[in-house]
């Protein structure tokens, strides 16, 4: 009998580690869903919300998005910095806003905006479009807009026409010149705005986005530019509505030392202007709170090596002790924390269709009289290796030589198809053999490691990388990925990702591996089974991923669902509404193809078919439907 556990499961996909309490292993196998952090017990059993939508109709590959998760991530945020303050004895409040980029649906802003009116949580935006979205749903008067980006005229007219709608909009100044012509508008349409200053840090950050800090940093003001800002303001007479400093180090900030350092330096500037007159209000430590996507909880770019509680402690006692130091005003404190609120909410579903092996396929490779010495000699290594001996590697190192002659043999013309298959099939089935070995040995030379990256497969899984995974394609970024069930069966299959796309790039290679080999190149998985469908699900896509997809070989939008919790139902919740993917006709006409010529011209071509007799009439007329009924169709595969 197999010792697996579920137990098993969780030390090798992390769901705790990762995931946050929202996810883990039931008793039965299947992946169960915690939606709300302060009711445990209240879980979802994934399975059953993928077969509701197969029972209704709606199509995988699909987006489930938990809107529960989305409110209790936005209430943690909020609690622990209120906890944090109280605790510290801080003399001022929390406001937060939340980054719109991160993830622009407008069901996403929708719920932050509805979870966050207790606490004036706010909104970020940082292009025109962003704003009208911003001024149209953030309508609690209390909480912030912050205007982020360059800005043309258009983008600040619309910020004043946010402060005559008395809404709380910031306009954060990113480049000198942007202060000039707010004050010129300003006074020309005699709009008094709120004015923030962007500080370029002197602090860099560290991981994949340190770029975004230090004196080469993108946006944001010198220390020359902001003393000759608070210059310029005060010959305007506009000093007193300068009320915020802002600062962004980074996305994904992985290590707090970064977070510690900046703090500093910007609550030092902070205190400094305000000792100079500048009547700050507000410090925005800008974003950055990092996910742990790898669940190692180390400086990894995938990982963080912090808490919630610590880096809000953090940002809080910095802060306070600056001031303190230097006799300033607590100024109420912001942060832009976009990732860290929405990753945990969505998950992509995609069924695995098919296994593509490296190990060859079943061939006959019976002994001829009169087979080229090649194959006999690698049938004759087959032979010698010895399942209880130490020759493993010297029959590895020939078998490698004999392939290797086998290619250029048959590129010479001296061996057959018939012997290179031979040898093929003859090669795989000695490194499986050798690999098994490998298994027991107490050290494996470096080349018969690679063995096992060798005869892994690649699981075939509906789904585009480019349009749902973008991040794991474009930077690296590793996503945790799990079976939705049978996770109380041992996983023996070495599998990496390939998706249904047309490019060799459309794979996921990189999985959350362990303290050993904190990034894997290959995924334990289940094999398949003929009569029975398999699931994985792609998690923590609720940042960027939702928003960031591209229209590689025409893949569209996924179908979604948004799935709320209900103690009440017998399945714990329902289904609140269905977001229809991309049809083929929505697609082709994003790049400017119109679909009723389209569908006019298969028609006229089926037609001349008809006229020459080569289809039947009423054939064409099945086929010029299908053809419009494809157009209407979900452009991934059924």
């Amino acid at each position: 009998m197999s010792s697996w556990s579920i137990q098993d499961a969780e030390n090798i996909y992390k769901f705790q580690r990762w995931g946050n309490g929202y996810f883990k292993v039931g008793n039965d196998g299947n992946l169960k869903v915690a939606p709300k952090i302060d009711e445990p017990n209240l879980q979802i059993d994934l399975p059953e919300i993928i077969k509701e939508m197969q029972e209704d109709g709606i199509e995988f590959p699909a987006v489930i998005r938990f809107h529960d998760i989305l409110r209790s991530q936005v209430t943690s945020l909020n609690k622990t910095f209120k906890r944090i303050i109280k605790e510290s004895g801080y003399e001022n409040n929390y406001m937060g806003v939340y980054p719109i980029k991160v993830n622009q649906m407008r069901e996403v802003i929708e719920e932050i905006v509805d979870a966050g009116r207790p606490y004036h949580y706010g909104l970020e935006a940082g292009s025109k479009a962003e704003l009208m979205a911003a001024l149209a749903y953030n309508t609690n008067r209390r909480s912030l807009t912050i205007l982020n980006g360059y800005k043309d005229d258009e983008y600040l007219r619309l910020a004043l026409l946010g402060r005559k709608m008395n809404r709380k909009v910031v306009v954060v100044i990113e480049k000198f010149s942007e202060l000039k012509r707010l004050i010129k508008l300003s006074k020309e349409l005699q709009i008094e705005p709120i004015i923030g200053l962007r500080v370029k840090m002197m602090v860099k950050s560290r991981g994949k986005w340190a770029h975004s800090s230090g004196e080469r940093a993108k946006f944001g003001l010198s220390i020359a530019e902001i003393l000759n800002a608070v210059k310029l303001l005060e010959a305007e007479q506009m000093l007193h509505i300068t009320e915020l400093l802002h600062f962004h180090i980074g996305s994904q900030l992985t290590d707090i030392r970064s977070v510690k350092e900046a703090v500093q330096e910007a609550s030092l500037i902070y205190s400094k202007l305000h000792q100079q007159g500048v009547p700050l209000k507000y410090i925005d430590v800008g974003g950055g709170l990092a996910i742990d996507y790898d669940g190692s909880q180390s400086t990894n770019d995938s990982s963080r090596n912090y808490s919630l509680d610590e880096y809000v402690s953090d940002i809080v006692y910095g802060i306070k002790q600056t001031c303190e130091l230097q006799q300033v005003p607590h100024p109420i404190i912001v942060t832009e924390s976009g990732r860290a609120i929405t990753a945990h909410h969505s998950c992509v579903i995609t069924k695995v269709i098919g296994e593509i092996k490296r190990t060859g396929t079943d061939y006959d490779t019976s002994n001829l009289p009169d087979e080229h010495i090649l194959v006999s000699n690698i049938r004759d290594l087959n032979n010698l290796l010895d399942d209880d001996s130490d020759n493993y590697q010297e029959v590895y190192n020939d078998a490698v030589q004999i392939k290797e002659q086998a290619m250029n043999g048959f590129k010479l013309g001296i061996l057959s198809l018939d012997e290179v298959a031979k040898i093929e099939t003859l090669y795989w089935e000695l490194l499986n053999r050798i690999e098994k070995i490998s298994l027991k040995l107490s050290f494996i030379p470096e080349d018969i490691k690679e063995i096992t990256e060798s005869l892994s497969s690649q699981y075939l899984s509906n789904f585009s990388v480019f349009q749902s995974t973008a991040d794991s394609w474009a930077i690296d970024q590793v996503l945790p990925i799990a079976p939705i069930t049978r996770l109380d069966e041992e996983p023996n299959i070495q599998c990496s990702l390939v998706d249904i796309t047309c490019d060799s790039d459309g794979k996921i290679d990189k999985f959350i591996g362990d303290e050993n080999e904190p990034i894997a190149k290959n995924i334990p998985l289940h094999p398949l089974k003929l009569d029975e469908d398999y699931f994985l699900g792609i998690f923590l896509t609720g940042a960027y991923q939702d928003v960031m997809g591209d229209m590689h070989n025409l893949f569209g939008r996924l179908n979604e669902v948004h799935i709320f919790s209900y103690d009440d139902d017998p399945k714990d919740f329902y289904i609140e509404e269905v977001v229809k993917g991309s049809s083929a006709k929505q697609v082709l006409t994003t790049m400017q193809y119109n679909s009723e010529m389209m569908a006019k011209k298969v028609k006229k071509q089926i037609d001349k078919q008809i006229r020459k007799g080569r289809i039947a009439p009423r054939e064409g007329v099945r086929l010029i439907d299908f053809y419009e009924e494809s157009l209407a169709s979900y452009t991934y595969l059924k």
